[in-house]
């Protein structure tokens, strides 16, 4: 393995976009366990300075000068391509070039016990109830998140165990190069079709997942997902399903209130009573028993479990509530794919007999284009979408699609629609809507998370 002669020979890991969330989390494991970092980025941000401060040398510029023979890899984010003038000078001193996730790869080999969290929607979510469940069974297990979680207090944390819990994202295809002891498939759904050509081939991506999952592993499927069922005779190793309802492992005897849901788990004819998670919401209830069956096929002690679950609270910006301005209540949501939209309106519903105003900030080009129809239809029950340009995240507008495309599409739908041009216009258009009991929805994966700041301070 290319890690064991980077430390061998005192080289240097330089990793490119290193302040982002996962770069610098990956920086930090690096670290700890005694490699030697380097790295670039275009701006300094909170997470470089940490870095810095346990000794990481940084330069806040993409520029050839930072590569020298010192470096034994570079490693780059997928916004970041070969026309990079660091990956340009690498490539000319015949320093190997690897991309982020396969890089996460190779790391994933230097765990004895590797759980990767997979699935369209909810990985964030699922992996920080895998978190909290692990944590309070005492397993110490390095986590890697693709948020920031207040248990852990941020995106990522060292353990000393052989434990290593991550996401495992279908973009580009990246968890095939994961080595997977115990996997999980939430859900299969259509997206990144920047990347893939149609659903047959996104599902063949998670088969081939499931596939790399050792015949002495363990794959944890939602049992009422039919395009994970589709897969499953090509999986080798061992098998258990979940659901509500249905599955090996059944959440039966629900019961919900404004802010928890209460049930019981049915597992080989035995009953176990007692959960309590304080999210709403039945893909929450999903994510939930993921983690308790993942529980049950490891015999953890439950009341652990049960505490943990108790204890659990969502990753930030997943519905997470901002704050109140003049009795109208601010909630702001990563969902960047129609089905997080609509699960995320189903959810917001049972919390107000009030309007709700969805402020949406469309994640990538090709995805606003090969959803368009998909996200037309997604804002059932909301009294107006008032939507933003679209955030170009690692794209380029290729296809020449904008807002208005959306914005039409919406409308002919006969819901109500407003263009927004900036953060700071929606909130004055705001300024004569919504009334006490009414919530504001901030949704999106882009920067639109400085909207909720912008209403609660208003």
């Amino acid at each position: 393995m290319f890690l064991d002669r980077i430390i061998k020979n005192n080289q240097y890991i330089h990793l490119i976009g290193i302040g982002g969330v996962s770069m610098s989390g990956i920086a930090s494991i690096l670290l700890d366990r005694g490699f030697k970092v380097s790295g670039s980025d275009i701006c300094k941000n909170p997470l470089i300075i940490n870095l810095e401060n346990k000794g990481c040398k940084i330069k806040i510029e993409h520029n050839s000068k930072n590569i020298d023979n010192n470096i034994g890899i570079v490693v780059h984010t997928a916004a970041v391509g070969y026309e990079n003038n660091e990956i340009k000078e690498a490539i000319k001193r015949k320093i190997p070039v690897i991309n982020r996730s396969e890089f996460l790869g190779e790391l994933t080999k230097k765990y004895n016990k590797c759980i990767t969290i997979s699935g369209t929607h909810g990985k964030t979510t699922t992996t920080s109830i895998f978190s909290y469940v692990m944590m309070y069974n005492n397993l110490d297990p390095t986590i890697l998140i693709g948020g920031e979680l207040d248990l852990i207090g941020g995106n990522f944390k060292i353990g000393k165990s052989d434990y290593l819990l991550m996401e495992a994202c279908e973009y580009k295809k990246s968890f095939l190069n994961f080595s997977t002891d115990i996997g999980v498939i939430l859900n299969i759904d259509k997206d990144h079709l920047d990347c893939y050509e149609d659903l047959d081939d996104i599902k063949d991506a998670f088969c081939e997942y499931a596939k790399n999952i050792p015949y002495d592993g363990w794959l944890i499927y939602c049992a009422s997902d039919k395009l994970i069922g589709d897969i499953l005779d090509e999986a080798k190793c061992k098998k258990v399903s979940y659901g509500i309802g249905c599955g090996d492992v059944n959440a039966i005897n629900i019961s919900k209130t404004r802010d928890s849901i209460c049930f019981d788990v049915l597992y080989k004819e035995k009953i176990y009573d007692g959960f309590r998670i304080n999210v709403i919401g039945n893909h929450n209830l999903l994510n939930a028993l993921s983690a308790i069956t993942f529980s049950l096929i490891l015999d953890f002690d439950l009341i652990n479990v049960k505490k943990a679950l108790l204890d659990f609270s969502l990753p930030k910006r997943r519905f997470e509530m901002k704050g109140e301005r003049d009795g109208i209540k601010i909630i702001e949501d990563y969902a960047h794919h129609p089905t997080e939209i609509k699960a995320l309106i189903d959810m917001t519903k049972s919390l107000t007999n009030g309007k709700i105003y969805c402020f949406f900030q469309p994640h990538t080009y090709s995805r606003t284009l090969t959803l368009l129809d998909e996200f037309s239809k997604s804002f059932d029950g909301v009294e107006e979408v008032i939507l933003f340009d679209i955030y170009a995240a690692r794209e380029k507008n290729i296809w020449n699609i904008t807002f208005k495309d959306l914005k039409d599409k919406i409308i002919s739908t006969g819901q109500k629609c407003h263009y927004a041009k900036s953060f700071d216009d929606a909130v004055d258009y705001m300024k004569c809507k919504g009334e006490r009991g009414d919530i504001f929805l901030v949704v999106g994966a882009g920067n639109i998370c400085e909207l909720s700041d912008k209403f609660v301070n208003v």
